[in-house]
């Protein structure tokens, strides 16, 4: 099927129906899912019975609501047990096509199967974001993601598909990848927010400019929160003096999940493929569109294995009001993981928030790394951050106006800064850049 290439959407149908119709359809595909994850996989069928509850009470899209909560321990505990695949799985394994597994950061690697019906969709949908930023078919692309079991890798092929040259790249070395950005001159590269930074840095230290001498119009970020700071994303851009897209996907569910249109006001998420509820971190009570809370989701199309409910440990919210593009499906705002999230003084305090104001400030470098810990028997947290080398203020008078900026920002200043010179942090890496270590012994509920 061939497309015009001026017209701003891949589906315009889709992407454009009304809310009322959007809805509609996720209501038929919401009985339909509930319905075989009940008939087919072991662990629906014994939680639904056990919450008293059947497909039959979805009547309209907020029963879901009377459904229990799943999350990362119930895959966990579930995987492997009675088949390979596990008891949320609902095809038989000669019915899977593909698995990626979770990072496993916070627990044992987690494995998310598709069938082959689940895997087109899925690409289909990464086509869509891809074409929603601007990607046409005579764009280079190169996919600077891990291949290995990432549920990202396969991303690539949404490229293809919509008919991209494409790069394979992986996980180069930096020197590398930089080769390939100046001798092949791709208009397109998706890596993380930090390598991104990184790999523009450490062009400059090679002699090589990455405004004029490479041919980057666009970059895609996923991974880590940074491309929905607007420093964050603004360093980048000025950076490279091209365009930054924040991506948003769970390997529990599949690559890109969520995408920036050119209004870059939140990403826009498939509604079509998924059910989003903002539910309160404490009492699981559904909160209103607009209010912040941790996102659950309910795949709709999903097969292989159903996810009714699932708490993502992503705190955000969600905007269901139109969008400037003119697409309808809702768009989502991701404030930080929930395991990240700490409390000072009362206050919930986001790694996010400390990085946009680290990026905004003039005279560091944007290198930052976070220190949660106890004193007293509360919690403190520290910032330890880069001057940069031609910064001529003290290493006081600079912790002194970030610490200051903190407190502006966040309402609870550092228990204090530590300054480092230009590369004194431990803190760039080729991909996801670790910046928080918590010291803490004691229990902290959020």
């Amino acid at each position: 099927m061939s497309r015009d290439v001026n017209n701003k959407y891949w589906d315009e149908e889709l992407e454009t129906l009304p809310r009322e119709e959007l809805e509609k359809r996720q209501l038929a595909d919401l009985k339909e899912i509930v319905q075989f994850a009940y008939d087919n996989a072991p662990y629906y069928k014994r939680s639904f019975d056990e919450a008293g509850v059947k497909p039959s009470d979805i009547k309209t899209l907020a029963d879901i609501q009377k459904f229990p909560f799943i999350d990362k321990k119930t895959q966990r505990d579930t995987q492997g047990v009675g088949s390979f695949l596990g008891e949320l799985a609902a095809v038989p394994e000669e019915e899977v096509v593909f698995i990626s597994t979770s990072s496993g950061s916070t627990g044992v690697p987690t494995m998310s199967p598709f069938t082959k019906k689940d895997f087109d969709e899925f690409q289909d949908t990464e086509s869509r974001w891809f074409w929603q930023i601007g990607m046409r078919p005579n764009d280079r692309y190169v996919h600077a993601l891990n291949f290995s079991l990432y549920v990202g890798g396969p991303d690539v092929i949404g490229a293809q598909n919509l008919g991209a040259l494409c790069i394979w790249g992986g996980t180069l070395p930096s020197e590398r990848l930089l080769f390939i950005l100046k001798t092949y001159q791709p208009t397109i590269i998706w890596t993380s927010p930090s390598y991104a930074w990184q790999l523009g840095e450490k062009a400059l230290k090679q002699g090589i400019d990455p405004k004029k001498d490479l041919n980057i119009k666009k970059i895609i970020v996923a991974g880590e929160l940074g491309g929905s700071i607007d420093a964050t994303r603004k360093a980048i851009e000025d950076l490279w003096g091209a365009e930054v897209y924040d991506f948003y996907g769970l390997s529990d569910i599949f690559g890109a999940c969520a995408a920036m249109c050119e209004a870059k006001d939140g990403l826009h998420i498939a509604e079509n493929h998924i059910l989003v509820e903002t539910v309160d971190l404490h009492t699981g009570e559904v909160l209103k569109p607009g209010e912040v809370g941790e996102l659950v989701f309910t795949t709709l199309r999903k097969h292989a294995r159903p996810l009714i409910r699932f708490r993502t440990g992503d705190i955000g919210w969600i905007d269901n009001t139109p969008c400037s593009c003119g697409r309808t499906h809702g768009r989502i705002h991701i404030n930080g993981r929930k395991d990240d999230m700490f409390i000072v003084s009362a206050v919930n305090v986001f790694p996010s928030d400390i990085e946009a104001v680290v990026r905004e400030l003039s005279g560091i470098t944007g290198e930052y790394l976070i220190r949660v810990f106890e004193k007293d028997f509360t919690c403190k947290y520290s910032v330890e951050i880069e001057k940069n080398a031609d910064n001529p203020k003290t290493d006081e008078e600079v912790a002194a106006e970030v610490s200051a900026a903190l407190k502006a920002r966040i309402g609870v200043k550092p228990y204090n800064v530590v300054v480092h010179p230009d590369g004194g942090l431990d803190t760039r890496s080729e991909h996801k850049s670790k910046r928080i270590i918590d010291e803490r012994k004691l229990e902290y509920n959020i």
